[in-house]
């Protein structure tokens, strides 16, 4: 299988490596060529214009560029596009991606894709593919998503990524991350900024360790890229930060009445139980989804199986192998 990749960036970059130390031929266009050389010494072919990624009729072609620049990417991909070549990115929203590859008539080729990997870096200097190493994937479906082209996508993360995937849609993509990834960003950045505040601050941060560490790690993302994050998916995150606050603004009230805070501590209990189980890394179980062309709901069977803790381990066209994980709820 070929990928194109548009954008070696830390994301882009480190796909790439991976797919290449996996077998995948990989060829690659990044709006500056400074990453060339070094790209080309790790097997990845490089086009000069975008246009020439496009001619390369890759199997796959993947959007790695930031959102900001998708509508310019797209309206140069859209008129040299190859109907054989299906589209996916690597975005942490799908909302918005989804109705610009709509505008420029993509749709019909497009599988949204998010990897649930990334650092504080940026640029292919920091590119790596065990950026992807026990990596969680989620792929995307609509209503009019292509099983084919669906299929594509998941044996590229299976097995050119060695990487498992969930399957959901875009709202209920954008409103997960939102909560894992976005909200989070906001409220490091803002445990950082109180720091900055604290007339006690050096002798703070002398004496910061671990938990600190761990909870403010995100917060040396770069400012643009964080607001990049917001700007994105801005509904879901004023929502939840609302919620934060509020959480917070509740315990400060119990804490300053002198007043126990069990109930408070306790309502993340589910979720220190399941943590406990996944850092096992024991699966609960496997199971198949069937996606032969003869198997109409075969887009709502995985999304099904994923809101239950399933995560696609291999595909074809037939089946889906689901290994089933701990999960905080029961869904219908």
């Amino acid at each position: 299988m070929k990928i194109g990749i548009a954008g070696l960036g830390l994301i882009g970059g480190s796909l790439a490596l991976a797919l290449r130390e996996n077998g995948f031929d990989v060829v690659a266009w990044n709006h500056r060529s400074a990453p060339y050389e070094a790209a080309r010494t790790n097997g990845i072919e490089c086009a000069r214009r975008i246009e020439e990624l496009a001619a390369a009729e890759p199997d796959i072609l993947v959007l790695c560029t930031p959102l900001k620049a998708m509508d310019s990417v797209l309206q140069r991909l859209a008129p040299v596009l190859s109907h054989k070549t299906t589209l996916t990115d690597v975005g942490s929203v799908k909302r918005e991606i989804l109705d610009s590859v709509s505008r420029h008539g993509l749709r019909s080729v497009f599988v949204g894709a998010h990897p649930m990997a990334g650092n504080e870096l940026a640029g292919f200097d920091a590119a790596d593919a065990r950026l992807f190493d026990g990596a969680t994937w989620a792929l995307t479906v609509e209503k009019d998503t292509d099983r084919e082209r669906f299929i594509r996508v998941g044996q590229m993360v299976c097995d050119g990524v060695k990487n498992r995937f969930i399957v959901t849609t875009s709202v209920e993509h954008d409103k997960a991350t939102a909560q894992i990834s976005h909200m989070p960003h906001v409220v490091a950045t803002a445990l950082a900024a109180q720091l900055v505040d604290n007339p006690v601050s050096n002798v703070a941060l002398a004496l910061a360790a671990g938990s600190w560490r761990d909870m403010t790690r995100v917060a040396l993302t770069t400012p643009d890229r964080t607001q990049a994050m917001v700007d994105e998916n801005p509904d879901n995150v004023a929502v939840l930060l609302h919620g934060m606050a509020q959480r917070l603004e509740e315990a400060a009230e119990l804490i300053e009445k002198g007043a126990p805070l069990e109930s408070f501590f306790m309502h993340a209990q589910p979720y220190r139980e399941v943590k406990a189980k996944l850092n096992k890394k024991i699966p609960e179980g496997v199971f198949t989804v069937r996606c032969g062309e003869s198997d109409d709901s075969w887009a709502s069977d995985l999304v099904a199986a994923s809101r239950r803790g399933g995560r696609v381990e291999h595909i074809d066209v037939v089946e889906a192998t689901v290994r089933h994980f701990p999960h905080l709820r029961e869904e219908e």
